[in-house]
């Protein structure tokens, strides 16, 4: 793997080239991204339904690279995300994607986001940083 290789991702993303995009992904490929209505994608198909639904909703997809490592078969890409999803909304975050790769094809990407974690765990953490504001810290 290579950086033309990471950049060309992100650009058929950008494109919303869905059949080119899906020609880069190994017949087991999975994609993990928690902002799909299944965030787990399990094979092309599973892989291509997300992919629709997510094209489908964005007038721009926009992603620009800011760092990048590359280890052979495998790249951390911290990106900052700005898409243009129909009707103006705007989705402006950074992210972190892990691809992993077997024989020049995509065997996983896994996307990483600056959000808290739901539930408990998200509100504990929300908690404390309310106390810790009022406290002056």
């Amino acid at each position: 793997m290579d950086r033309e290789t990471i950049e060309n991702v992100f650009a058929l993303f950008e494109s919303k080239n869905l059949d080119a995009f899906m020609d880069l992904f190994a017949d087991d490929g999975v994609v993990l991204d928690p902002h799909y209505p299944n965030p787990e994608m399990r094979g092309k198909a599973a892989i291509r339904q997300g992919l629709e639904w997510a094209m489908g909703n964005m007038e721009q997809p926009g992603f620009t690279i800011r760092n990048l490592w590359i280890d052979g078969d495998k790249a951390a890409v911290e990106v900052d995300t700005n898409h243009v999803f129909k009707g103006g909304m705007k989705l402006v975050t950074d992210q972190v994607f892990v691809i992993e790769t077997r024989d020049g094809l995509i065997t996983r990407i896994q996307a990483y986001l600056p959000y808290r974690p739901g539930g408990v765990g998200g509100l504990m953490a929300k908690a404390t940083g309310l106390v810790w504001r009022m406290r002056g810290k």
